[in-house]
């Protein structure tokens, strides 16, 4: 292990994975990256209908020592690990200062009626959320507090952009996430699974604090979030059972997305604790 096996960036399994950079060639090979020793571990051990989701690990020397449980679990999987030079996982990776850890991962995204035969309880949708930074760390927080999937609509960022990966901190291995539903398909169909469906808009006429201490929060819920900068569209609200807005106390002009998601989630997942709800996908 003394040696790296691939040490040109004209290697063509290293121009098969600098391709998955690009939103079309994603879509064409179904394949994404994970970088860093936190989304190689969570790929390791997700598997996508039934099969391994880490298809291929490009590792540094160092890192294969470093992280030697990782490596070694990527192999038992059967996904094939590389040992290349710091040159080669430079020309891959998507990041300044790459962590020497590298994965190539099916895709892993349900189908939107699995989610909803699956009676989640709370569910994220995002909504005309254009920016891969926010999408993957609204992902971790629906991760953090509870969530039972994520639905991104075909107005919102791919998925597995590179910086929406790395954003959600390898949460996007934790919980089913739909991809490209029509956002009037995505209300219809949470309303149809009985879910209350709010969104959240910092204009919103409903105040989320009046809403938790009305006891109004307890029941299966859906959020809708945004685009930062401009908000939900009129025609986007109108879909909803209640636009609601996260109270501002103090001089602050407003909340950034995944801060306002945040408050949303945990405020809800708290309400249906206190309710007695069960939070867990299998519930019956």
């Amino acid at each position: 292990m003394g040696t790296p096996e691939l040490i040109s960036p004209r290697s063509p399994r290293v121009i098969a994975a600098r391709r998955l950079a690009k939103r079309n060639f994603r879509g064409k090979e179904r394949r994404f990256i994970a970088e860093g020793p936190q989304a190689v571990r969570e790929a390791v051990a997700h598997r996508s209908g039934g099969e391994p989701t880490l298809l291929e690990l490009f590792t540094t020397v160092e890192a294969a020592e470093r992280y030697a449980d990782i490596v070694e679990a990527a192999r038992a999987t059967g996904a094939r690990v590389h040992h290349a030079s710091d040159a080669v996982l430079a020309e891959v990776s998507q990041t300044v200062t790459p962590q020497g850890l590298l994965g190539v991962c099916r895709f892993l995204d349900s189908p939107f009626e699995e989610i909803l035969a699956a009676r989640p309880r709370l569910v994220a949708v995002l909504a005309h959320v254009r920016d891969p930074g926010n999408a993957g760390t609204v992902l971790r927080c629906a991760d953090a507090a509870g969530a039972d999937a994520v639905v991104l609509t075909d107005a919102s960022v791919d998925l597995y952009n590179p910086k929406a990966v790395r954003a959600s901190v390898g949460s996007v291995f934790h919980l089913p996430v739909a991809v490209g539903v029509p956002v009037e398909d995505a209300v219809a169909g949470l309303k149809g699974a009985g879910l209350r469906v709010l969104a959240a808009d910092g204009a919103g006429e409903d105040d989320l604090d009046a809403e938790l201490d009305a006891g109004t929060m307890g029941g299966p819920t859906a959020w809708i979030f945004g685009n930062e900068a401009w908000g939900l569209p009129e025609e986007t609200r109108a879909l909803a059972d209640a636009v609601v807005r996260v109270p501002i106390h103090g001089k602050a002009e407003s909340l950034n997305l995944a801060t306002a998601a945040a408050v949303c989630l945990y405020g809800s997942a708290r309400a249906q604790r206190a309710a007695g709800g069960c939070r867990s996908v299998t519930s019956s």
